[in-house]
C-alpha cells in the first residue's frame, strides 16, 4: 500500500493521506463492484483493508450520486462508478488528476493480478480498457 500511496502522491501532487484515502476509495470500489477480482487485488496489497476502512469513514455531502450506491447491482455496477467519481470529486480532484489516479491504481492492480484478470473488470466499464491500454 505504501508503494501505491507514494506513486499516487507523486502523480497527483497531493499529500500521502489524500493519496491513501483516494486509493482506499478505488480499492473499495473494486471490492464492491467486482468482489472476486477486488478481493484478490486487496489481498495482494498489504494495508489495503485499512485504507478502505479509512476511506469509508470519510463523509461527503450527499447529492444524487451519494444516493446511488445501493443500485449498482441493479444496473451492472454503473452506480458504483458514479458514486466513486462523486467521492473523488468531493475530495477536490480535477479531471486530469482522476485520469492519473486511474492509471496508477490500475497499473498497481495489473501488477497484483495480471492484465487478463484485470481486463475482466475493465472490459465491463465502457472505454476503460481503451483508456488504460490504447492500441497502436
Amino acid at each position: 500500500m505504501e508503494e501505491l500511496v507514494a506513486r499516487l502522491t507523486y502523480a497527483l501532487g497531493v499529500d500521502a493521506e489524500t493519496a491513501r484515502i483516494a486509493a482506499g476509495h478505488v480499492l473499495g470500489f473494486f471490492l464492491k463492484a467486482f468482489p472476486d477480482i477486488g478481493r484478490e487485488i486487496v489481498e495482494k496489497t498489504p494495508g489495503a483493508r485499512e485504507a478502505i476502512a479509512e476511506a469509508d469513514a470519510k463523509r461527503y455531502k450527499r447529492g444524487l450520486f451519494g444516493a446511488l450506491g445501493g443500485l449498482g447491482s441493479v444496473i451492472g455496477g454503473k452506480a458504483e462508478v458514479l458514486a466513486l467519481t462523486a467521492k473523488l470529486n468531493a475530495m477536490g480532484f480535477s479531471p486530469d488528476q482522476l485520469q492519473k489516479l486511474a492509471r496508477v491504481v490500475f497499473a498497481h492492480a495489473e501488477q497484483a493480478i495480471g492484465r487478463p484478470k484485470l481486463q475482466k473488470l475493465t472490459d465491463t466499464i465502457p472505454k476503460l480498457s481503451q483508456f488504460l491500454w490504447p492500441k497502436g
